[in-house]
This record gives structure tokens, sequence and C-alpha cells, in this order.
């Protein structure tokens, strides 16, 4: 069985179609740009909402914890193409995984409110 050398490649696979289709992949790299913008622009908001907002330290955790699940979900939609995706089955584990990521941030985050009168959370020092 000859195969003409044109539609083969080095390892004797077929090879990719010609590139037609230039308006789809300057889609995606549009997107991929998209994103990089907005995980650079929500960096620099991470940053602010460190230093520049005057809150509680677990409002500081949750507001750091939105911003990356924000980023998170960009970079798991477009980067992993889990915005293409039609499968239900992913879309179910995807869930039970943030509904225990969730869960299990919290526990530090509600734990400090129990804290006994005089315990002070510190890095350090006493």
């Amino acid at each position: 069985m000859a195969q003409n050398a044109d539609s083969c490649s080095f390892f004797g696979l077929p090879q990719e179609p010609e590139m037609s289709d230039s308006h789809d992949i300057s889609k995606h790299v549009k997107s991929y740009v998209a994103v990089f913008i907005a995980l650079a622009v929500f960096t620099v908001v991470t940053v602010v909402a460190a230093y520049g907002v005057h809150v509680s330290k677990p409002a500081h955790i949750g507001i750091a914890l939105v911003i990356a699940a924000i980023k998170a979900s960009l970079v798991a939609a477009i980067f992993m193409h889990l915005k293409w995706e039609r499968s239900a089955s992913i879309w179910w584990v995807l869930m039970i995984c943030a509904i225990f990521f969730l869960a299990l941030i919290s526990i530090p985050v509600l734990s400090q409110q129990d804290a006994p009168p005089g315990v002070h959370y510190g890095t350090w020092g006493p």
C-alpha cells in the first residue's frame, strides 16, 4: 500500500490539513491574549486588595480567594479548552471538586472566629 509522500508525515501518520482556517486560529489567539491581559489585571487587583484595602484578615483571605477562583476559571476555560467541552460528566466532576475546595478553604477562615479571648493570630511574635 503505497502512500503519496505529500500525505504522510515523518512518522507515517497523516499530516494535518493545510492551514485554511486562519480566521479560526486568530480567534483562539485573540482569546489567549485576552485571558493573559485579564490575568495580569487580576494580579494587579490582588496586590491592590492586599495592600490598599483596610479590612480584616479573613476578609483579605476571602477577597484573594475570589480573585484566585476567577483567574483559575479563566485558565481552565480557555487554556484547558473546557469552554468547548460538551460532556456532562466533566462538569459534574469539576463541580464536586469546587465544592470540596470551598469546604476545605473555609475551614481555616472560619476557625479564626472561634479563637478564645486573648489569643491573637500572628506570625512569630508574642
